[in-house]
């Protein structure tokens, strides 16, 4: 049987964000949105069978943290609770390994290869499992870059420009994005 999750929309100073539970933890998390069918339609695409309720007291601290980062605060987000069930092992060691990059501070897809210890084509698998992520800031992909601290990609909404906004917001230096990608500007 599929779990059951339950998902719930808020505003951030970024726009309008969404995130997924169950009762082994965080399932997802969609970044900020211009608008909530956008980002229904993305939690849905993700777990189809997701329902919209009221947040428990669990998820609505973790709501209020979000809201916290996205207002420039310096969160962790390394001790919650997160439901990686429908992922690989190699993905939820990835996750894991990403998941002690704090606030401030990134690293390479190559570096957290070779942290694993994945080989020759471990970059390409850690860009695999970041464009992957179900949920994202909580795990930190955007604190991960490609070689030469180049921005790389960003799969969430705005591409590149949110990822780099979301390291300004942590006091790394701006990264030069490609100007084909978009951004909400938040």
């Amino acid at each position: 049987m599929a779990a059951f999750h339950r998902y719930a929309f808020f505003e951030t100073h970024g726009g309008i964000c969404a995130i997924a539970w169950g009762d082994h933890g965080i399932a997802g998390f969609r970044l900020p949105a211009e608008n909530a069918d956008e980002t229904r339609r993305a939690m849905l695409r993700r777990l189809p069978a997701i329902v919209e309720a009221d947040p428990p007291a669990e998820i609505s601290a973790v709501i209020a943290k979000l809201r916290d980062y996205f207002s420039g605060k310096a969160i962790d987000f390394s001790d919650l609770r997160l439901d990686l069930s429908g992922q690989t092992d190699l993905y939820r060691r990835i996750y894991d390994a990403t998941r002690r990059l704090g606030w401030g501070r990134a690293t390479t897809y190559g570096t957290l290869a070779g942290e694993l210890d994945l080989g020759p084509a471990g970059a390409w698998t850690i860009g695999q499992a970041m464009a992957k992520n179900p949920i994202p800031l909580i795990i930190p992909c955007h604190r991960v870059l490609a070689a030469g601290g180049k921005l790389g990609g960003f799969s969430a909404p705005g591409g590149t420009l949110s990822k780099q906004r979301m390291l300004e917001l942590e006091g790394l230096p701006s990264v030069e994005a490609s100007p084909a990608q978009q951004s909400f500007g938040f």
